[in-house]
């Protein structure tokens, strides 16, 4: 597996990065290439179409609903409903159960059906706490973490790979349990300590990352979900105190392995 980074910035886009999306890639057997996108936030679907042709995703996955997670799939919708191919599938989607309300109120619409088309172009899978769905060689397990609103982190593996994904999160039992053993665990780090000590149950500081990957056990530590008024080593240093792995920090159009 490996994981190509489209937009990494914390919260919202910023000046150098579009908000959270990332591509997941894996080749099976027999060397067909599978690609799940795992959130499509804010300024993301731009950069997303330099690195593929939208049409070779296999599924999209959500996290959660806060715009900058999930607001690009308005143009991804756009995409895929009135594309001048009309063999399309229908694009299969796993998310909170709430994403079609909430797509079609960003759209001004009622229902699922794009105006001025007759199908429905995505297929819609709800998700909850220890969910598990397949795409292709790849498996998916989610926990419900600790956020705002309904939110998932996601564990996909294939073979001896393993790949975890926070989502939004403070530090919980579920984020431990979810990114135990994984060879590559890219969480976020939105808050540094200090600064942010008023505001909780919302996101990790660099040091919480940091002391869940080190509980964990996992191998690589990639921080993400840096806002653009932070600083990223500020988060790299406080993770790097309490966490004793390979740590760095994404930049947009990075690719990590996940192999060992």
């Amino acid at each position: 597996m490996r994981i190509h980074v489209i937009g990494c910035s914390g919260s919202f886009a910023g000046p150098r990065s579009a908000a959270s999306a990332y591509l997941l890639e894996h080749e099976d057997e027999t060397g067909r290439t599978w690609r799940v996108l795992i959130d499509l936030g804010s300024g993301a679907f731009g950069p997303l179409q330099s690195v593929i042709d939208p049409v070779q995703l296999d599924a999209v996955v959500f996290s959660h609903l806060h715009p900058d997670h999930f607001l690009d799939l308005t143009g991804l919708e756009v995409f895929w409903a009135y594309h001048e191919r009309t063999d399309l599938p229908q694009l299969p989607i796993h998310a909170p159960a709430s994403l079609p309300e909430r797509l079609a109120a960003v759209m001004c619409r009622e229902g699922n059906v794009p105006d001025g088309v007759d199908a429905v172009p995505f297929d819609y899978h709800a998700i909850g706490d220890h969910h598990v769905f397949e795409v292709g060689p790849l498996r998916f397990e989610t926990r419900l973490v600790l956020h705002p609103v309904e939110a998932y982190g996601f564990r996909a593996t294939t073979g001896d790979e393993v790949f975890v994904y926070s989502g939004d999160t403070d530090a919980c039992e579920a984020l431990d349990e979810l990114a135990t053993g994984a060879d590559l665990f890219l969480c976020e780090a939105g808050y540094l300590e200090g600064r942010d000590d008023r505001f909780t149950g919302v996101h990790l500081t660099g040091r919480r990352a940091g002391q869940c990957a080190q509980k964990a056990g996992v191998k690589v530590l990639a921080l993400t979900h840096i806002p653009a008024w932070t600083e990223p080593q500020q988060a790299l240093g406080e993770a790097r105190a309490v966490y004793d792995g390979p740590i760095e920090v994404v930049s947009p159009m990075d690719i990590l392995d996940v192999s060992h």
